[in-house]
């Protein structure tokens, strides 16, 4: 959005400069520590709005309520969005009417694993980042990544380029690009989506045509498009990350295309995230005194509301499956995402509303991370390796089968209950090969995964891999386990090696996704 200089205009002039250095000086306060994910089975979605890199900076008031961190109290039981004080308060009271989401406010630095912040990442299912206007810290990012890596939700809201309302040279798109590139998690395009530093004046991006998307049609109804006064686009890297997926798009771009998103969605380790390119459109018009603004949240040309709520229940959705932050050094990242979960998964509500099928990752120690195989049974010899000679695709563990250059073989199994009632059911992983072998044509060693019934019958061999495949770095797989939907069935990897030269098939980032 652009400010009051438009008639349609909102928050983002002159002051629209984002306090990126007090955020990057409050974030650098803590680390992540070791600390119990606090909200796993918890009812109700619990959602956290950030107020801690201005976000009210000069024309902007993106919050939910004065009230902080909990709206409720301003009022207990808001009706309308005039109950709550603040631009976003409509999103905010639509959710809170709903009676399934708590929701607060972060005016401190943001920290995931610190038990004495009650606003830490850990505490909740998503995160909303509404036009951050400072930088975050080099501990703020990387706790919101390890947040997200480990199955949190997190919204980020941007407008166009030049819109730094507090003057500090950096506007909400720099901020979330840097989140994104310049962290300790994961800089090599975790998300497979990158911020347009353009200024769209106006205009009303269509969504695409996808049914089945909980986005699109969700619990707050259908979304058919959005609205630009002044606002930017997003780019998808596919390649980095497949699940970049564009929903809405901008009326010179190709639906589906990696350009011209408006709207777009991904995936990172076991979490979700969401970049909507114009603060206009959470925008109800309503806040503090003094402050010029626009209702995009309730634009007869678009369908705003139904695009954030979706979404917002989308992404709690996959929060509620979050895991204890752990501390990880990153061996050789990886250009894509990874799935690593918690140690004891806990199945989630989507947010898509009607369904019995509760989404969540279902694999226990997916990364390895625990230092151990267990709860896998892997073979005597099978080693759970962090050295540098096979390092993880994610976090400090993988799982190495083979590499001996002598007959032998390697196993790893893990039994999984595959609910019924969900429309998908997908193993994935990370492999990576290397092998000594020169040959060219002929698969010496080589490695399967299969699906077991009880008895350790094979019910289906889902791939094959030998030294033929070997690559630099780690390749993802998906298989659909579709076909074992209601069944507990045995998910093994199985590695065979010949007696001369070594072939290593090193697994990392694990996951049975269900939703």
């Amino acid at each position: 959005m652009f400010i009051s200089s438009l008639t349609h205009s909102r928050a983002t002039g002159v002051a629209a400069a984002v306090t990126a250095a007090t955020v990057a000086a409050a974030l650098g306060l803590f680390a992540v520590t070791n600390a119990p994910h606090a909200h796993a089975a918890t009812a109700k979605h619990r959602v956290l709005f950030d107020d801690a890199h201005a976000e009210t900076a000069g024309n902007a008031d993106w919050i939910i309520s004065t009230a902080m961190p909990d709206p409720t109290v301003q009022n207990p039981t808001p009706s309308a969005e005039t109950d709550w004080t603040g631009a976003i308060s409509s999103w905010g009271v639509a959710l809170q009417k709903t009676g399934d989401y708590t929701l607060e406010t972060n005016t401190k630095t943001i920290t995931y694993g610190d038990s004495s912040n009650p606003q830490d990442l850990s505490n909740f299912d998503e995160f909303v980042l509404p036009e951050p206007n400072s930088l975050l810290t080099a501990a703020e990012k990387t706790a919101v990544m390890k947040f997200v890596q480990n199955g949190g939700g997190l919204f980020l809201v941007v407008d166009h380029t030049g819109s730094d309302r507090n003057n500090d040279g950096y506007d909400s798109p720099a901020i979330a690009n840097d989140l994104m590139t310049n962290n300790s998690v994961d800089s090599s395009d975790p998300f497979g989506l990158s911020v347009d530093l353009l200024n769209i004046a106006s205009g009303f991006p269509k969504a695409i045509s996808d049914s089945s998307d909980p986005v699109l049609n969700g619990p707050f109804g259908t979304v058919t498009g959005g609205a630009i006064y002044n606002g930017t686009t997003v780019t998808l890297h596919t390649a980095d990350n497949p699940n970049a997926k564009g929903l809405v798009y901008v009326a010179n771009a190709t639906p589906g295309g990696s350009t011209g998103a408006f709207f777009a969605t991904s995936t990172f380790g076991s979490g979700r995230v969401a970049i909507w390119g114009d603060s206009s459109d959470i925008d109800d018009g309503t806040g503090e005194s003094g402050n010029t603004l626009y209702d995009g949240w309730n634009d007869a040309n678009a369908t705003d509301a139904a695009l954030g709520l979706n979404a917002t229940a989308w992404l709690a959705g996959a929060g509620a499956s979050t895991t204890s932050p752990t501390p990880t050094t990153t061996g050789t990242p990886s250009p894509t995402p990874t799935s690593t979960a918690s140690p004891t998964p806990t199945p989630t509500p989507t947010g898509t509303g009607g369904s019995s099928c509760a989404a969540a990752q279902l694999v226990a120690n997916p990364g390895f991370e625990a230092g151990s195989a267990a709860p896998w049974t892997a073979s005597s010899q099978l080693r759970i390796n962090s050295s540098a000679s096979e390092p993880a695709h994610s976090g400090s563990y993988d799982a190495w089968l083979d590499g001996r250059a002598t007959a032998h073989t390697d196993t790893l199994t893990q039994s999984v209950a595959v609910p019924s009632g969900c429309s998908t059911e997908t193993l994935g992983f990370w492999l990576h090969i290397d092998t000594a072998e020169t040959t060219t044509t002929t698969a010496w060693d080589k490695m399967s995964v299969e699906v077991l019934d009880s008895s350790g019958t094979v019910l289906s061999t889902l791939g094959t891999f030998s030294n033929l495949n070997a690559t630099s770095g780690y390749v993802q797989h998906s298989y659909s386990l579709a076909a074992y939907a209601g069944q507990t069935v045995t998910l093994e990897f199985t590695a065979t090696e010949g007696s001369k030269l070594q072939t290593s098939f090193v697994l990392d980032d694990t996951s049975v996704n269900v939703s």
